[in-house]
């Protein structure tokens, strides 16, 4: 079915995407080595970051068996990541890759991240300081309740992107939709610039939630919390932008021994799994999607 595609597309791009331990990485890397002229590009948002490689399961140097990796391990922790950035960042690396002659292969996770390139999103610009000083002091009134349950009202798609706890993407979300009066998940999609191929990694649920709680087990038997540790000796905090990715703050309060490790295990299980929900949500509905179990 791919060959078949592959011949008539002239600006291919094949997008391997899944809810977290759906096995894509596995599933991308041998797909690329069958195909033989794939270069993969990063769309996981937590796996940009340097350092944080056993807690976003980062792929290892032997895993991508010689298989071409791009846009992994690109920014430091205290560097804020957006779309905006992304999804240039991106479309460079794709254009390079097809310049070479190559097939470029978008996988990851991060539902925004890849809409904003196969869809060509338009991104609006930056709402004012003052608006957002005031979303920012609402939040911390009462830890995000009332603007998560506002931005569930107006914008209930980007509302299953992330959690309350989330403040930077709850503020955010809130901000584009009080400066432009549209909500962020209704920004205006364009034509795609690229010919696609979009493939899903269809697990059961119940499969899905036993690979969670093995996956959790596994890297904190791993040298997980020991990763945040060494983090924390170097200057982070879970203050950064890279440490709000899923599991850093919790390793961080049972560090800090404001929780147990049990407890921090299971808040990082719920919240994977409850994040696994966000994300099928998003993509169940689009129909270009050949859902496939790996």
């Amino acid at each position: 079915m791919i060959g078949a595609w592959l011949s008539k597309a002239k600006k291919p791009l094949i997008v391997v995407l899944g809810p977290t331990a759906s096995g894509k990485t596995d599933f991308s890397v041998q797909l690329a080595k069958e195909m033989g002229n794939v270069e993969i590009v990063n769309a996981d948002s937590r796996q940009i970051y340097t350092h944080l490689d056993i807690g976003t399961a980062k792929i290892t140097k032997e895993e991508m068996q010689d298989v071409p990796h791009h846009l992994f391990s690109v920014l430091d922790p205290k560097e804020k990541l957006n779309v905006a950035w992304y999804k240039e960042e991106a479309n460079r690396i794709i254009h390079d890759i097809h310049a070479r002659g190559k097939i470029p292969m978008l996988v990851g996770g991060s539902m925004l991240y890849i809409s904003a390139v196969i869809d060509d999103f338009d991104l609006v610009e930056q709402p004012s300081p003052e608006l957002r000083k005031k979303l920012e002091d609402e939040y911390e009134k009462d830890g995000g309740q009332t603007l998560f349950t506002r931005l569930q009202s107006v914008d209930p798609e980007s509302a299953m992107n992330f959690s309350k706890e989330n403040k930077r993407y709850v503020v955010r979300a809130l901000e584009m939709y009080e400066a432009t009066g549209k909500p962020k998940s209704q920004i205006l999609k364009n034509e795609s610039p690229y010919d696609l191929f979009l493939i899903g990694m269809d697990v059961p649920r119940e499969v899905l939630h036993e690979r969670i709680a093995v996956r959790a087990e596994k890297m904190i038997a791993g040298g997980w919390m020991e990763e945040v540790k060494a983090l924390l000796e170097k200057g982070y905090s879970e203050h950064d932008p890279g440490m709000e990715s899923h599991g850093y703050r919790e390793i961080i309060q049972f560090l800090k021994g404001e929780m147990s490790q049990e407890e921090a295990k299971k808040r990082i299980i719920e919240q994977t799994r409850q994040y696994v929900k966000r994300q099928m949500t998003w993509w169940r509905k689009d129909e270009r999607i050949r859902w496939v179990t790996p």
